[in-house]
């Protein structure tokens, strides 16, 4: 059983604001987004899918082009989704690349789990990364702004949460950026 690390890094960051894309800002001395990719780099496979801009990804990472970014989530989620059945996986687990406080571990406690989805859980609230299982795959929508989270909301029966450590705040605005650098 083999799992892709999926890094969602394709969309816009409309609501960054400033000069450049929030993903390319420098946080901590590197890039946002180097923060995330390093975290997902744990799992069998790092997939990294790609739109708004060219980010920086490590040598043996596999970049998905989303040439439909800007048509929601959902969009980048499909194209990634696609790529790891091609390449054989059972299983993804999906983050974003806007969110550069959650770890390794939160990445590999996530990918442990045997239901066909898993949650991570910071203080009892769920964030990512999520796993999902191929099971589910086709149970995802392909359109619109959202990934999993219908499918999540609508099949509780399929859904662990899993305590996760780290912080899962995300880098969507200047503000936030200075708050968590």
């Amino acid at each position: 059983m083999t799992t892709a690390a999926v890094v969602l890094a394709a969309g816009g960051g409309s609501r960054f604001g400033g000069d450049g894309h929030k993903l390319l800002a420098p946080f901590r001395g590197r890039p946002l987004v180097a923060w995330a990719l390093e975290a997902a780099d744990v799992l069998d496979e790092l997939l990294v899918v790609t739109g708004a801009v060219d980010v920086p990804l490590p040598p043996h990472a596999r970049e998905v082009r989303n040439g439909r970014w800007a048509e929601g989530q959902a969009s980048s989620l499909t194209a990634a989704i696609a790529v790891a059945a091609t390449r054989g996986h059972d299983a993804v687990v999906v983050g974003l690349g806007d969110q550069p406080l959650v770890p390794a571990e939160a990445w590999r406690l996530v990918a442990a789990s045997t239901s066909p989805i898993a949650v991570a859980t910071y203080g009892g609230h769920r964030r990512n990364p999520v796993r999902l299982a191929a099971e589910v795959w086709p149970l995802l929508p392909s359109v619109g702004d959202e990934g999993a989270r219908s499918l999540i909301a609508g099949r509780p029966d399929l859904v662990v949460e899993v305590a996760c450590p780290g912080n899962p705040a995300d880098v969507d605005t200047q503000e936030d950026l200075a708050t968590w650098s």
